[in-house]
């Protein structure tokens, strides 16, 4: 897909191309029924105003697209009980804020695709599926319209994805040996665990794990699960429920 669009805004190319691949990302899991939920703690109108952005068809024939602001105290809790297998979520903040990270990094437990965009000093590598940055360390950064323009191309360049339905096909899984492919899938534990078992929630759904090797875990707790056992624990370097 070309990144023109973004070029033309004044974004540097490998921003650009970035741009590019997370509007490819959003209409691939449209095309597939998820839902974009929208997260900024610190900047509430922003998750809302993207919200509006992809739920209104501001262009005869392009369509309405499902997405949703989580606003309130406790982002980790709104975000887990709504976020489904499939879904996105999208965050506007800072690599400080602790409830953002911690959404991020139990999103692929939840099986969501994970979205940052912020400014000023970046989170680490692999924070987010998709990562968005302006490397203005300038406070002001989030109120001068830079955010606003990201999502404004991400919109526009998912639906410009959506007139080349060749792209929005699912992409084959290659066929491996079930229980080699099992390297390690990230989980959150649902219940406290009892006579060395848990109910955890990955990107499959909930599994019953064996949680003897890292026992005692509790309810928001992160493992590293492989074949049917959590084999390690796995930090949460931002709010841990």
């Amino acid at each position: 897909m070309s990144t023109t669009t973004a070029i033309d805004r004044g974004l540097g190319a490998e921003l650009a191309e970035d741009l590019a691949a997370t509007a490819l990302t959003l209409a691939r899991r449209f095309a597939a029924g998820a839902t974009m939920w929208s997260i900024a703690p610190e900047w509430e109108p922003h998750a809302q105003h993207i919200a509006v952005e992809f739920v209104h068809p501001v262009i005869v024939g392009k369509r309405a697209l499902p997405a949703v602001a989580l606003t309130g105290p406790d982002v980790v809790d709104l975000a887990r009980v709504s976020v489904r297998p499939g879904d996105i979520v999208i965050a506007v903040s800072g690599a400080h804020d602790a409830g953002v990270r911690s959404v991020m990094r139990r999103g692929p437990a939840w099986g969501a695709t994970t979205i940052w965009i912020g400014s000023g000093e970046r989170p680490p590598a692999g924070a987010a599926d998709h990562v968005l940055w302006l490397d203005d360390p300038d406070p002001r950064v989030p109120a001068t319209g830079g955010f606003v323009l990201f999502y404004h191309l991400l919109w526009e360049l998912t639906h410009v994805c959506f007139e080349h339905s060749g792209l929005l096909k699912p992409q084959r899984a290659e066929t491996v040996c079930l229980t080699c492919s099992d390297e390690g899938r990230l989980g959150e534990v649902v219940a406290p665990s009892t006579g060395g078992q848990a109910a955890v929630r990955t990107a499959q759904g909930v599994e019953n794990v064996v949680t003897a090797l890292v026992d005692p875990v509790g309810a928001g707790d992160l493992v590293l699960v492989h074949a049917g056992t959590a084999i390690s624990r796995v930090a949460d370097e931002g709010d841990p429920r």
